[in-house]
């Protein structure tokens, strides 16, 4: 737990947090005063600079940004931990699986072995002409292999419980990398696949290539219909990217309204083709705005930007390029696709 304050310092944190938030644009809600508590306790060092730089360009926090700022500097750190407890517990169902494994097959082997002596041991006219000290070690043996028996099947169960808690580890920690309105990958998610992506080794295919993605005037549509109808077109757009983004690609939520594809072995123009693909789809799509009318609404649009990476450049220096190619599209117009540039050195060769 990393609220460790006595109940004097958390009243005092409250004041000062409840102080902080009638101050904001945002809703006094759970999200709010968890991110205003973490900043007056001095608990979340990056969630404090990330306010401060909000209030520095914008001057109060919105119920928009306070929740991104909840999602990625504290609700992030949770799943942050699951990601660690996960790796622990793949690692240590792995040795109890391998374990009761080697232990299963010991013991197959020694109910092989008690069953071949007890044939040897059994004379033709069976039991009856034993020895009586015989007798005793021919039911022992065969109580015994009645053990062994018994000890697989635990054995076994145990290996069958050991894969589905691993199987289980696997799911919550994809969960953990999942944005819950899209369905998408998370930033976390995000930051994962571009890292791994960029660190394969080099492939005859080209690319990859990354796209940056942003509602056209979200905050108008917001305003206009409710921050419900906002989610509702940010859950349409996941929709349209996890039909259409497929196989090694990597579509995610980057933050806010903002998304990301990432296409491993994808040139240039293949990945042009499908920015123009995606943002036709999202152009033509309605929206319903969740009344008892439900009236489907339109004029929904993105503006895309297509960066293809260069040898020897960094994960940031992609999405930094990627980033201006959108906020260009933006500049032109908006609901259109523009290609960055590549760098300086690059273009020269």
């Amino acid at each position: 737990m990393k609220y460790r304050h006595s109940v004097a310092q958390s009243a005092d944190y409250l004041r000062m947090a409840v102080k902080r938030m009638t101050q904001q644009d945002a809703g006094l809600h759970p999200i709010s005063y968890a991110i205003w508590y973490e900043y007056v306790a001095s608990l979340n060092p990056e969630l404090q600079a990330a306010i401060d730089r909000r209030l520095k360009e914008h001057g109060k926090l919105d119920d928009e940004s306070t929740c991104a700022l909840f999602h990625k500097h504290v609700a992030e750190l949770d799943a942050k931990t699951a990601l660690r407890i996960g790796d622990s517990v793949s690692h240590l169902v792995d040795q109890v699986s391998e374990s009761a494994g080697h232990a299963g097959d010991q013991a197959s082997r020694f109910g092989s072995s008690l069953e071949t002596w007890i044939d040897t041991l059994l004379p033709p006219d069976g039991v009856a002409d034993l020895a009586p000290g015989l007798q005793d070690i021919l039911r022992g043996t065969r109580a015994m292999q009645q053990a062994i028996g018994t000890l697989q099947e635990k054995l076994d169960d145990s290996s069958r419980q050991a894969q589905q808690l691993k199987e289980e580890v696997a799911r919550a920690r994809e969960e953990a990398l999942l944005d819950g309105l899209t369905g998408l990958v998370n930033r976390k998610g995000f930051d994962h696949a571009i890292t791994a992506c960029l660190q394969q080794e080099p492939t005859p295919f080209p690319g990859p290539c990354l796209m940056m993605i942003d509602v056209d005037r979200f905050k108008r549509i917001n305003d206009t219909h409710g921050h419900l109808f906002g989610d509702r077109v940010l859950a349409r757009i996941g929709e349209i990217l996890r039909a259409n983004v497929k196989g090694k690609d990597t579509a995610a939520r980057f933050g806010g309204e903002e998304f990301a594809v990432i296409l491993p072995e994808t040139p240039r123009g293949g990945a042009l083709g499908l920015a123009e693909t995606l943002r036709a789809l999202v152009a033509a799509s309605r929206v319903t705005n969740g009344t008892r009318d439900e009236l489907l609404i339109g004029n929904i649009t993105v503006s895309i930007g297509v960066a293809d990476h260069v040898a020897g450049e960094s994960a940031t220096a992609l999405v930094t390029r990627a980033d201006r190619a959108l906020y260009a599209a933006k500049a032109q117009g908006r609901n259109r696709v523009a290609l960055a540039p590549r760098p300086q050195t690059e273009a020269a060769k």
